[in-house]
């Protein structure tokens, strides 16, 4: 909940950094998506395949970098049980859980994160350092974004835009 209260306050610090290195032109050719509050209304993720990829901002230490962008990986949303679930199918290190309704433009993301080869992700709350938490927004006709304040590695805020394959 404290991740999730502050998330304006990650974004903007997370966007300060990363712009204050050198990374404006970046960030402004991403238009909508690294824009804290520029949201559409329904922000319902339909089930199916999406290209999805991360983008981190605001370095937690000198060692790392304020902006990274990563490429795109497979991720799926599914309907399970009258609630929306989230997993990215690749990658090292695969956010996995459930999407819930919040007020307004948005949803919740509530999940863990799956690293390397294992196959089953943690249940949420058995592992604080694995925990994620997200806000779900439409920044576009056929875009969204999961915006993840205070991740517990590397960032001060990740997005992970989502555009359906």
């Amino acid at each position: 909940r404290e991740r999730l209260a502050k998330w304006r306050s990650a974004w903007m610090s997370g966007l300060d950094k990363a712009t204050a290195a050198g990374n404006g032109p970046q960030i402004a050719a991403q238009g909508a998506l690294l824009k804290p509050d520029q949201m559409l209304d329904d922000p319902l993720l339909p089930p199916g395949d999406y290209a999805c990829r991360v983008i981190k901002m605001g370095a937690q230490s000198k060692q790392q970098l304020d902006y990274v962008a990563h490429p795109a990986f497979t991720c799926r949303v599914t309907a399970e049980e009258g609630r929306l679930h989230f997993a990215e199918i690749d990658g090292s290190q695969r956010p996995v859980g459930d999407i819930y309704p919040d007020e307004g433009p948005r949803m919740v993301f509530l999940g863990s994160m799956v690293l390397g080869d294992e196959a089953r992700p943690l249940t949420y709350g058995r592992d604080a350092e694995r925990d994620m938490a997200g806000i779900v927004e439409r920044v576009g006709p056929r875009r969204w974004r999961i915006a993840f304040p205070y991740p517990h590695w590397e960032s001060t805020i990740d997005v992970l835009e989502l555009v359906p394959r």
